[in-house]
């Protein structure tokens, strides 16, 4: 009896896709993850000995080795097929020396994408395991482990039990801080802009507005930088100059302006364009490409097939196959014109990319979205999404021709000054890309700067000739501050990681979730906030570790992990470019935790309610695990304490007519670790609490009302007091108000750089200008 070939996989999803495929002379398996890490009770590293590490079976895992044990010890051959990037490999080396006792009979094999093509292909190019990869990934999870372990106690030294730091997380958070300095330093500059609704005399066509740009041979900015018009009073007398004068069109130009398509996906674009165009965290976008890599219901014949390529990649590279299925597509679905002579190709932007894998593509690209609607809305949009920016990266260039107008104020009122109008619009001349995916990449709102860009694009009319005059219909001033640096969102923040070359494709979605776990950063309406504990903690860290916990050297690491697995470096010698400069850091901190305790107590006037009569002793502000709190400066012989944040008399007010549910008593405003709620006056005797609402009916049930909650991972979100039985949730403020589109019976409060506050209903995604004010916004703004 022949015998059968064992494939290991990772997932059970993964391994019922494949094994479709294979058929009955091969079983396939999963691990259901790692089977060996290092474990949790010690360190496990051998600083000594060249950083040896000792690995263990992860709890749990002994079954799954043993079973795994039993059917490779009777298989012809065992194919280890694990994610193809190196932590895959690391697991697949912990599977060859756990399993497989003849090692001459292991196979390394690589799934790029689970379809039949795919699998026939990876099958037939079997390998020994890369033990330069392996060495770069056991590199990475040792110095997380030794910083972990060696750093996490400094910090419960001088705040309390129970922090963590990490070497990529505590970057991220510095990364954030550092943004929140800057928005805390930030002066506005006052700046006004004058702009004009210009027509014809004949009055014919529609009216155009011109923005005055240009002073004499002065161009305007509109950043607060000089030259700009600096304040009413220069506004005030360029106006005097304006007003009842000629204006003629001195100057018209058109040019011809050709964009390209879009590379195709990379792990971290994917992240941060899921995030602006479909809402979704980088988390949820992983976790849901991880389901159309692994292997969805297909159509009738197909059954199960992995939707799309490996997701896990920083390559804009694609293969010649996909490309050529790609044109043939375009051709015959668009027309010729759609298809560029050349196939495109696309250089990566970054400098340490690995390019181990192709983009993230579909694998089939005449499996179209429109057919793929029985995913379910969440995975159906993501591969609508990856499909279309996969297609529209091998179309043509769009076409649009940009009319700029130039209008001059004709020797104004006797003035010396020649003032400027520039208008620009812009008119597509041929779709190209853009018939399949809109690009918004020019619509950066992470930028800081001015309020509103110097080139507004606005309809000019057709027939404006050079040297006509026109008349000024309105002539307006408008007054302006420069705004501060953006907060971070999720998905800005692992542009910038991507961008400074911190973490991989695999970690970016981990590394945002693990700050906000720890209560270092909030995230409030997609916006990233430093907490009071972050901002500590970035402050502790950066003075004390700042050789080691800086973009830079995290970067530096990146790339000596990469020589590694390219076989030129060695793991010794990265660990100890690593080591050295981190020790000389911690044995430093080490020294002064005790000083640095003690600078984190801030003492304040209030008197201690315990004993402040009898001793005048106050109170201190000191951290705790729910976050600083008020003790009293003798303690432990006072033991006298007060929560940081007190309610205020409008939150007292609040709670005058709420009674007890369990016992009838008044109740009364107080704030734990979770934000504010109503406690019962007769506690402890009653513990009965409610929640705090905006006093806003549940758009879904009418039955309960709105709150903002906070997760225990540090997410804000709002949600209807009678969950469970109402399940409705919103990350953004609901207004009742009807969608004049749709219909939908409430609308979210949105805002961006470039389109300031408005409203946006969840359903149809269409805007209307927010109008409302909210009572709770502005006592939180006060």
């Amino acid at each position: 009896m022949k015998k059968k070939s064992l494939v290991i996989v990772e997932s059970p999803s993964k391994a019922k896709t494949i094994n479709k495929y294979l058929g009955k002379d091969f079983i396939v398996e999963a691990t259901v993850g790692h089977i060996k890490d290092l474990p949790k009770s010690k360190m496990n590293v051998d600083i000594e000995n060249n950083f040896t590490a000792t690995f263990g079976v992860i709890p749990g895992k002994e079954n799954v080795i043993k079973n795994l044990k039993k059917i490779a010890s009777s298989s012809d051959k065992v194919y280890i097929a694990t994610d193809p990037d190196r932590e895959g490999e690391a697991i697949a080396s912990d599977i060859a020396d756990e399993i497989v006792t003849k090692k001459d009979k292991i196979q390394r094999v690589l799934f790029n994408e689970i379809t039949k093509t795919g699998i026939e292909k990876a099958m037939s190019s079997g390998r020994k395991i890369d033990e330069n990869l392996v060495s770069a990934q056991v590199a990475r999870r040792v110095m997380d482990r030794i910083l972990g372990y060696k750093v996490s106690p400094f910090l419960w030294k001088t705040f309390y039990f129970g922090l963590s730091a990490g070497r990529v997380q505590s970057v991220a958070l510095r990364i954030i801080c550092e943004r929140e300095e800057e928005i805390d330093n930030f002066k506005p500059k006052e700046y006004w802009s004058i702009d004009g609704l210009f027509s014809k005399p004949s009055g014919k066509s529609k009216p155009f507005r011109a923005k005055l740009f240009k002073i004499n041979n002065d161009t305007l900015k509109f950043d607060g930088e000089k030259p700009c018009i600096e304040n009413i009073d220069q506004a005030y007398k360029i106006m005097q100059d304006l007003r009842e004068n000629k204006y003629k069109i001195t100057d018209i130009q058109v040019k011809e302006v050709r964009r390209n398509a879009p590379a195709p996906f990379t792990t971290s674009v994917l992240q941060q364009t899921a995030s602006s165009r479909l809402g979704f965290s980088p988390k949820k976008t992983m976790m849901l490409a991880q389901k159309l890599y692994e292997g969805i219901e297909g159509n009738k014949e197909e059954g199960l097939v992995g939707l799309i390529t490996y997701m896990r990649t920083d390559s804009t590279r694609v293969s010649n196959e996909a490309v050529d299925s790609a044109r043939g597509f375009i051709g015959e679905n668009y027309g010729k014109e759609y298809l560029p002579d050349q196939p495109k190709e696309f250089k990566s932007k970054k400098k340490n990319a690995q390019d181990a894998h192709e983009a993230i593509r579909p694998t089939d690209v005449n499996r179209k979205p429109e057919d793929m609607k029985k995913l379910g809305k969440d995975l159906y949009s993501l591969y609508d999404l990856i499909w279309k920016r996969f297609v529209a990266s091998q179309m043509s260039q769009a076409v649009l021709d940009q009319k700029t107008v130039i209008i001059t104020a004709m020797s104004p009122r006797g003035s010396k000054n020649k003032y400027l109008f520039k208008a620009t619009g812009s008119v597509l001349k041929f779709s190209g890309f853009l018939k399949v995916y809109e690009d918004n990449s020019e619509d950066n709102t992470d930028k800081p700067g001015s309020a509103e860009s110097e080139d507004d694009i606005t309809l000019i009319p057709a027939d404006l000739n050079l040297n006509d005059f026109v008349k000024a219909v309105s002539l307006n001033q408008e007054q302006h501050y420069t705004n501060p640096p953006p907060r971070y969102t999720e998905s800005s923040l692992i542009k910038q990681l991507d961008k400074l070359g911190i973490g991989r494709p695999s970690t970016f979605a981990a590394i945002v979730s693990t700050v906000i776990n720890r209560m270092y950063v909030e995230l409030k309406e997609k916006k990233l906030y430093a907490t009071s504990l972050g901002k500590a903690v970035n402050k502790i860290l950066s003075e004390h570790f700042r050789d080691v916990i800086n973009a830079n050297f995290t970067a530096q690491m990146e790339t000596e992990l990469d020589t590694i697995a390219s076989g030129k470096s060695t793991y010794l010698k990265v660990m100890e470019d690593f080591y050295n400069p981190f020790n000389t850091d911690l044995t430093e901190a080490d020294s002064v935790a005790a000083q640095i305790k003690k600078g984190l107590v801030e003492k304040t006037e209030t008197e201690c309610p315990e004993c402040g009569k009898e001793t005048g002793a106050k109170l201190e502000k000191k951290w705790s695990r729910n976050g600083q709190f008020l003790s009293c400066e003798r303690f432990p012989k006072c033991k006298g304490a007060l929560p940081l944040e007190m309610p205020t008399e409008k939150d007292l007010e609040m709670a005058k007519d709420v009674i007890c549910d369990i016992c009838n008593s008044p109740m009364t405003i107080k704030v734990g670790k979770y934000g504010k709620f109503y406690g019962c006056t007769n506690y402890p005797k009653c513990k009965g609490i409610k929640p705090v609402t905006l006093g806003i009916e549940c758009p879904k049930c009418g039955k309960g009302e709105i709150l903002n909650r906070k997760s225990k991972g540090g997410r804000f979100f709002y949600g209807c007091t009678k969950y469970p039985d109402c399940d409705f949730i919103a990350n953004t403020l609901p207004v009742i108000q009807t969608c004049s589109n749709c219909g939908n019976n409430y609308l979210l409060k949105k805002s961006s750089k470039k389109d300031g506050d408005y409203l946006e209903c969840p359903e149809c995604k269409s805007r209307t200008e927010d109008q409302t004010v909210n009572e709770n916004e502005l006592s939180e703004k006060e």
